[in-house]
């Protein structure tokens, strides 16, 4: 067995476990959430959205393994860009990372208060974040446990649902919805780019994985392809219902469900919604409260940030970052909380594209995936804000 490389927590994470982090990271907020404001904007071609968004994610999530595999410590594209560029692109990174993941993490809340308690989702928000903090402070094997559960719950009520949802849709003639504009097509890539972008939490785990150039990317793989079937079949889904007149809310899900006439199932989405935003929001309370800490260790934060716990938790990293979240709650538009993550956390990536060009390798690994990567990142935050600026809201 290969010697691991120091480390300051418990390296406990294989790739069993690292997977379940990255499928609590993607599954949640995104599959219960996107479909209504991507559809506002694509209209019938939100599959292209969507095959924008993945394109993104696999080059970005390419340059992180890599980086990863040389770099296995907490911090993600913070600690690459710092280590292989200089501290001006670590500190970027990480705060793109910070503001963009308390937005994930506040339309994570959001999305468990529009499912769970329509019209107080701000109170259910806040109250969802705290429990989310205090299972964190518990330690990452207990949070990855109780994620785990989370996630096989949450992919038996999808497919249920999806599968039922599809049957069920109403037998009349469909008709194509317009899209805003070829820019709000690619505008909604960077709303659907959010779900998927989670697989990168694995990377900032990076000091709590076992052997992690193996595990790493291996684990971002399996995450990935999961969440990318899963995202098809909602996406078809929701936009066949639309074409056939069926008004989606902001929870499409539960209104998918709707279509079938059962109680039941209806609960069951509504729970689905709540723990799989749920194991969301404990992921990336997780995973800003370890970017801050690493920042704080090498002074871009307070140090007294750097602080771990008994159960070796960054503990004050974590509550800080938990409040940042909660303030996003707020202003209550979870559509613009997506949007914020959305552009935030392309910057975060466009660091990480930037870092990997110092890297050894293939030509194609080492130029044309950072180099596209990097484009089509800016692309993206370049559609989302003309179509924010032409008041085109993506709400």
């Amino acid at each position: 067995m290969s010697a691991q490389p120091p480390s300051r927590l418990h390296r406990v994470l294989g790739v069993r476990a690292a997977t379940v982090v990255g499928l609590s990271a993607m599954l949640g907020t995104g599959i219960f959430a996107v479909w209504t404001p991507a559809l506002d904007l694509a209209g019938s071609v939100v599959l292209v959205s969507l095959f924008i968004a993945a394109v993104v994610a696999a080059l970005n999530a390419v340059s992180t393994a890599r980086l990863a595999r040389v770099h296995p410590e907490s911090g993600g594209a913070y600690a690459y860009g710092r280590l292989r560029l200089n501290r001006f692109a670590g500190v970027t990174a990480g705060v793109a990372f910070l503001i963009g993941k308390s937005a994930s993490a506040s339309a994570a809340a959001l999305t468990i208060g529009v499912y769970l308690w329509p019209g107080a989702e701000r109170w259910v928000a806040l109250a969802a974040i705290a429990g989310a903090l205090l299972v964190d402070l518990r330690g990452i094997v207990r949070s990855t446990r109780v994620s785990a559960l989370l996630i096989v719950a949450l992919i038996v009520i999808v497919v249920s649902t999806l599968g039922w949802g599809a049957a069920s849709l109403p037998d009349m003639p469909t008709a194509n919805l317009p899209a805003d504009s070829p820019v709000a097509v690619v505008a909604a890539a960077a709303i659907i780019f959010v779900a998927f972008a989670g697989y990168a939490r694995i990377t900032v785990l990076g000091e709590e994985v076992k052997d992690p150039a193996r595990t790493i990317p291996l684990a971002m793989i399996c995450s990935f392809g999961v969440v990318l079937a899963l995202y098809v079949a909602a996406g078809w889904v929701t936009m066949s219902a639309a074409e056939r007149g069926v008004i989606l809310g902001p929870a499409p899900i539960e209104s998918i469900a709707e279509l079938t006439g059962s109680s039941v199932l209806r609960g069951a989405v509504v729970a689905g919604a709540v723990l799989g935003a749920g194991a969301v929001l404990i992921n990336l309370i997780s995973g800003m409260g370890r970017t801050l800490f690493a920042m704080a260790s090498a002074g871009d934060a307070p140090r007294a940030l750097g602080g771990l716990s008994r159960q070796r938790v960054p503990h004050r990293a974590a509550i800080t970052v938990a409040v940042a979240a909660g303030v996003m709650v707020i202003p209550g538009r979870l559509s613009w909380a997506l949007a914020l993550s959305g552009a935030s956390i392309l910057v975060y990536y466009s660091v990480a594209h930037v870092a990997s060009f110092t890297l050894p390798g293939p030509w194609v690994l080492r130029r044309l995936v950072p180099i596209v990567g990097l484009a089509l990142a800016w692309v993206v935050i370049a559609a989302l804000l003309l179509t924010l600026l032409t008041s085109v809201s993506p709400a």
